[in-house]
């Protein structure tokens, strides 16, 4: 009984104290810590994935997808709602996703990542298409109301805060719970073997259909809350490279908790942010050492650091 206890009460105070935290922490930071807890949510999604055997090059069309549907709830449907605003980013993404999960499932490896690139910048080549939607300019979405309640200011920035930070850990918990069931550890019976698990009389199909899905609507309750928290959204939100820096933070994070995603993105954050200040002309290079040394030196990401090392059993 003590175990299970433990592993509730230690995430909750953690959420709480971040809560705390995001009250004390300069404004800067607050906002970096804001947008690697919606970046976290794609990088999440990806590690859903990827414990399945599916590495997604285009999970940016999630991303930004949900960014979009945020914005054109705002301006077309009028709907000024944070909530409602998720609500309608995750249901926008998810319902793309079911229906490209039907073709997508039926591939693997390299053509299912290319496959999902190509078609996130299909919606990328939209969107720049698209003078009704602000073309490569994009456009700006004002601050919406939480709860009813319209802020102003730095009290909009702290509900802002308090409500990523609560999507990031209801959703960070729920998948916890997910994958330490039946249904979740599949994904890692369909990675190692396939046909075995068809043997088993499950669909793997049918598996990572709802896995597609699931990681859809992760990466697009990211895009909204990161357009309400930017308040501007353009195509760059889709591109490749977007796609590609989920991947990136994925592989620094490592998959070995739900948690590993959120450190991985703060992290990413903070160095892309010192990096482009002391060297705003070589800052990708930073980057990119950094994750070759993490490549060389931790292969399971940056979580691999929390984990409990064997004891050395010595004989007398």
């Amino acid at each position: 009984m003590r175990g299970p206890a433990v592993a509730i009460g230690l995430p909750f105070l953690l959420f709480c104290g971040l809560i705390a935290a995001g009250f004390l922490m300069p404004g800067w930071l607050r906002f970096i810590t804001l947008i690697a807890l919606a970046k976290g949510l794609v990088v999440l999604s990806l590690m859903l994935l990827m414990r399945a055997g599916l590495v997604s090059f285009g999970q940016g069309l999630y991303y930004g997808l949900g960014a979009y549907a945020a914005g054109l709830g705002v301006n077309l449907l009028k709907v000024t709602e944070a909530l409602a605003l998720l609500a309608l980013g995750v249901a926008v993404a998810g319902a793309v996703a079911w229906v490209l999960g039907f073709l997508l499932t039926r591939y693997r490896e390299i053509f299912f990542a290319m496959l999902s690139l190509a078609f996130s910048m299909i919606l990328y080549g939209l969107l720049v298409k698209s003078s009704a939607l602000g073309s490569t300019d994009g456009f700006n979405l004002p601050t919406p109301t939480f709860l009813g309640f319209a802020f102003a200011g730095t009290a909009a920035r702290h509900a802002l805060f308090v409500l990523t930070a609560s999507v990031a850990f209801a959703a960070a918990l729920l998948l916890h719970r997910y994958l330490g069931s039946t249904r979740g550890y599949l994904g890692e019976a369909i990675r190692e073997n396939e046909i075995r698990v068809e043997y088993l009389g499950a669909s793997v199909r049918g598996a990572l259909h709802v896995k597609y899905v699931l990681s859809a609507a992760l990466a697009g309750a990211g895009g909204a809350l990161t357009a309400v928290a930017t308040g501007h959204i353009d195509p760059d939100l889709a591109y490749w490279t977007t796609s590609g820096e989920f991947v990136f933070v994925a592989i620094l994070s490592g998959t070995g908790s739900v948690a590993a995603p959120f450190l991985g993105s703060f992290v990413f954050e903070m160095i892309r942010t010192y990096a482009f200040a002391y060297s705003p002309n070589t800052w990708q290079m930073v980057v990119g050492a950094t994750m070759l040394l993490v490549i060389i030196f931790m292969p399971g990401g940056l979580w691999s650091l929390f984990r409990r090392r064997p004891r050395l059993v010595t004989r007398s």
